[in-house]
């Protein structure tokens, strides 16, 4: 259910823009679908089962991935899918023919994919994931139309404060895993009294609190919610009914048997309910934009759900529930006719709307219903709610302040709810006939009404008939929440006349009364009066310029254009925290008595090291030295490697020497020149001197500090590490007896899925950035030996110019080209060997690129790219998709991800033959080493058949 609309999303993104139909049938066919399937589970739900799927990632640490459905997560998910139905509907006649509409539903489908995968998740990390990915895809859909300021400025507030509240959240939820001993969902719901008396409860509730506030626009971060109204109508009337702001509620809802019940959650999640109430209210009475009404109503009723759930009680939590799903009915109507009336009449502004009942009467009876259950007129799901919540204002839970003024202060939260409400619906559709509209209004379609016609229905159901209704569900929905029977409550219509039906009243005459006699006011005001003056939006950014000007004072006093100082920060401070352990600690050695140490190898490392020292030596003025020095040092370690018994490194080790050595050198011809040192001898400044001695000093003391760590742990004993456990399981668990391939390939694929995915997103860069790059004139100009050779051929009779160096390459030439199937069938051999041999896909396809680039090397660039297919970035596309299905065929087949499978086969003449899923993960990783290896060789080999530039009008274009 959570990977159908995501894979909806990606198949969606590939449409082009005319396939808009189709498009909606993908969305709106998933949603429906999936909707069904939970229509269909819900007797097992009613009877109180808790359905999981639950597939192994890491058990040792207790991270598995876990699909949980209980009364809850039924109730959120299928407000998910219902209401992203009927929105898909909508949208299909909103959406302008001009708009990417197959764009827009693939983020819709993304962002669809996510809300459930948050409120299906069974485990507490994998909720931090999908909360992360919702504001993500959020962030993509408020930013749909991302040729408008406004949209972009808007995604962008809502990104960074949902996504900070998400780091929030993470840190929180890996607190709470510590207390329960599990990050399983279950266990952590039966931990409660551990959790509440345990010393981080309150960092872990803090915590938790700031995420969901963050993405619930609770006080005070209610300010991006508003901004968001610059999306799509669609896309708001989703995220503010039954997606977005309703995860910070979910989480609340999830973790309430855990992190209710205290003082701390009482006065911090109530005192934010109730402020984000009033504000919300407030502030909705004054706007003049009809979206922007609905946003301030949306924040003011998100405060009534977040105070409910703050006040603690199990009777409080069903109200809770009870009023989010009646907020997702009414709130998504609401949206859809106010972008009806935008879409029809040209705009949304108050002042200049009046009488559209005259010219839109069907949208206007439905929204003056939606808009009469969000004041809570009775026979209407909203007025039960609000009844639920103002008998619970009223009980005494405590003789605190804040619990005395509650009804006090809900009331009037109320009469505001009813103010901007009966302005909606009198400002909006009664009065004269609207002048000066930017389109004559008309009704809408009739299949872009429907969602609406649907939701006033559903309104109307729960308001006169909940018991049959909503009842059922809403008890399941409360059972899972508050982790037993909820006590007794009702949902009649008609509970007699008592002091929540009196307050009801009193709201609704006062708010109805409030809005006749200051009508005409409130559309001369801009702002809200009293909070009008503090701008979210401008703290916001205030705060943002103020990191981004500290992050640059930071930049000029640590950060340089050059990055010999970067490095010898960071050589520092890792010094300095190498150093700690032994200041504190102190430094001894252990008993182990010391080898007699081999000359001969003694003698391979003394020649190491003076190829260390004069690499490091000529690398300033003389690269083709310090080039050739480190290769032989890089010898060195693989001659060390063999001494030690290590073939399958060293042979890695070889490889990767030729390759990385060969592109070196490729690379130092398009380097500029090298100046002489520019100061006069013996007028060198002392900066100069104190600088290099300062670098001397800082690569003597992290070599010595290093070689004394290296002896300290060689002269104790070899502890029992988990190299026993590789040695041992090799070949029973994964059929090979290359152990280090073994590695690579089955214990740690997962590693080395993420290291071939940086060494293919490398060579990308690498590629792009020497893309439009254009060697200076002095670069490309022939060496001096060349120019010697075509000067003596130009000057016989009979040759041509470059004869002489043709014939004398003639024959390394044709070897090389000659070694192409030699060495490409040596890859393959090290390729199939390499699970039981030393070789391996990385090994085979370091080599296969060494066939390449002396194909490159002998034949020139043009050459080779006319008689040889060469394309590197299908070569790493596939390699990275063939190693992922490895990964996710396990999954297919119920397993962890990368699981492998092996059997050995009998054959004929042959023998026995091994089989192993690792070998298909071992060819991707061979597709993208050769793929990553070629595509910079090209990158560099490009460079000599391209036009040089000048360096004065590259300065010139520069400036």
């Amino acid at each position: 259910m959570v990977l159908i609309p995501l894979v909806g999303s990606i198949i969606a993104a590939f449409f082009p823009p005319s396939m808009r139909r189709a498009a909606g049938l993908v969305a709106g066919g998933i949603a429906l679908a999936g909707a069904a399937l939970l229509v269909a589970l819900y007797p097992m739900i009613g009877d109180g089962l808790v359905l999981r799927s639950e597939l192994q990632w890491l058990p040792a640490q207790g991270l598995n991935l876990v699909l949980r459905l209980d009364g809850l997560s039924w109730l959120f998910a299928f407000l998910v899918l219902a209401i992203g139905f009927l929105v898909v509907v909508y949208a299909h006649y909103y959406m302008s023919p001009e708009d990417p509409v197959p764009r827009f539903f693939s983020f819709f489908l993304a962002f669809m994919g996510a809300m459930l995968g948050l409120v299906l998740s069974g485990n507490l990390i994998q909720i931090a994931f999908f909360w992360e990915l919702t504001s993500l895809s959020s962030f993509l859909l408020i930013g749909y139309w991302h040729q408008n300021e406004a949209a972009r400025s808007a995604a962008r507030m809502a990104l960074i404060v949902t996504a900070a509240g998400g780091l929030c959240l993470l840190l929180g939820v890996l607190l709470l895993g510590k207390i329960a001993g599990s990050y399983d969902l279950d266990v952590v719901l039966a931990a409660g009294d551990a959790i509440r008396a345990h010393e981080l409860y309150l960092p872990a509730l803090l915590l938790i609190l700031v995420g969901a506030f963050t993405k619930s626009a609770q006080f005070p971060f209610h300010f991006w919610l508003p901004h968001a109204m610059a999306a799509p109508t669609p896309v708001s009337a989703y995220l503010h009914s039954a997606t977005m702001v309703k995860a910070g509620i979910f989480v609340l809802m999830r973790l309430w048997p855990v992190l209710a019940g205290t003082d701390a959650w009482y006065f911090i999640v109530t005192g934010a309910g109730l402020t984000t109430l009033l504000i919300g209210a407030w502030s909705a009475i004054f706007q003049q934009d009809l979206k922007g009404l609905l946003a301030y109503s949306t924040i003011s009723h998100l405060g009534i759900i977040t105070l409910l759930l703050g006040i603690g009680s199990p009777l409080a939590a069903v109200a809770a529930i009870f009023h989010t799903a009646n907020h997702a009915t009414f709130k998504a109507s609401l949206f859809m006719a106010a972008g009806i009336i935008d879409h029809e009449a040209g705009t949304r502004d108050l002042r200049r709307l009046s009488g559209l009942r005259r010219f839109m009467p069907i949208t206007a009876t439905l929204a003056m219903v939606a808009a009469a259950a969000m004041a809570g007129v009775p026979l209407l799901n909203g007025f039960l709610s609000k009844e639920m919540l103002l008998a619970e204002a009223l009980e005494d839970y405590n003789d605190t302040l804040l619990d005395l003024l509650l009804p006090y202060v809900a009331t009037l939260a109320l009469i505001f709810s009813v103010l901007y409400s009966v302005r909606f619906i009198h400002q909006s559709f009664f009065g004269p006939a609207p002048q000066g509209l930017p389109r004559v209004p008309e009704e809408a379609p009739h299949w872009m009404r429907l969602p609406i016609e649907v939701l006033v229905m559903a309104c109307l159901a729960v308001g006169i008939f909940p018991a049959a209704t909503i009842g059922p569900y809403l008890a399941v929905a409360a059972r899972s929440t508050i982790g037993a029977e909820p006590p007794a409550y009702s949902l009649a219509i008609w509970h007699g006349v008592n002091q929540p039906l009196v307050l009801s009243v009193i709201a609704l005459v006062i708010g109805t009364l409030a809005y006749v006699v200051f009508a005409r006011r409130l559309n001369a005001i801009t702002a809200a009066p009293l909070i009008g003056v503090l701008k979210g939006r401008r703290v916001f950014e205030t705060a943002l310029s103020a990191i981004v000007t500290a992050a640059r004072r930071l930049e000029r006093i640590f950060g340089t254009q050059r990055l010999q100082p970067q490095l010898r920060i960071l050589v520092v401070l890792a010094c300095i925290a190498g150093l700690l352990p032994f200041v504190r600690h102190g430094y001894d050695l252990g008993a182990n008595d010391g080898t007699m140490l081999d000359p001969g190898f003694a003698i391979i490392w003394l020649i190491g090291a003076g190829c260390a020292i004069g690499a490091a030596w000529q690398a300033k003025y003389h690269r083709l030295a310090a080039v050739v020095l480190v290769s032989g040092a890089g010898l060195v370690s693989c001659i060390s490697f063999v001494w030690l018994s290590a073939p399958d490194l060293a042979l890695t080790q070889l490889l990767v020497e030729t390759v990385t050595t060969v592109l070196l050198l490729l690379g130092l011809r398009w380097l500029p020149k090298r100046l002489p040192d520019i100061w006069p001898e013996g007028d060198k400044p002392a900066s100069v001197n104190q600088r290099r001695g300062t670098d001397l000093f800082i690569a003597v003391a992290a070599g010595l500090g290093m070689a004394l760590f290296a002896y300290a742990v060689m002269t104790r004993p070899m502890p029992d590490t988990i190299s026993r456990f590789f040695l041992e399981q090799s070949y029973s668990a994964a059929g090979g007896r290359n152990v280090v391939n073994v590695i690579l390939v089955d214990f740690r694929a997962f590693d080395t899925l993420g290291e071939i995915t940086v060494l293919g997103i490398v060579a990308l860069a690498i590629f792009s950035l020497l893309r439009r790059f254009r060697p200076a004139r002095e670069s490309v100009a022939d060496p001096v030996q060349q120019r010697q050779q075509d000067a003596s051929d130009h000057a016989r009779e009979g040759r041509d110019v470059g004869d002489t160096l043709a014939e004398s390459l003639l024959v390394p030439r044709v070897v090389m080209e000659w070694m192409f199937p030699v060495i490409t069938v040596f890859a393959l051999y090290l390729l199939i060997r390499g699970h039981d041999l030393p070789g391996g896909g990385f090994a085979a396809g370091v080599t296969m690129s060494i066939a390449l680039i002396l194909q490159y090397m002998a034949a020139g660039t043009r050459s080779v790219e006319t008689r040889l297919r060469v394309r590197p970035i299908k070569w790493i596309a596939s390699g990275l998709l063939i190693a992922a299905f490895v990964g996710t065929a396990a999954i297919a087949l119920r397993h962890p991800f990368l699981t492998s499978w092996f059997r050995y086969l009998d054959l004929p003449v042959i023998g026995k033959v091994p089989l192993a899923t690792a070998m298909l993960f071992d060819i991707g990783v061979f597709l993208l080493v050769v793929g990553a290896t070629a595509l910079i060789l090209i990158a560099i080999a490009h460079q000599s058949v391209r036009t040089p530039v000048d360096a004065d009008a590259a300065g010139r274009r520069r400036a």
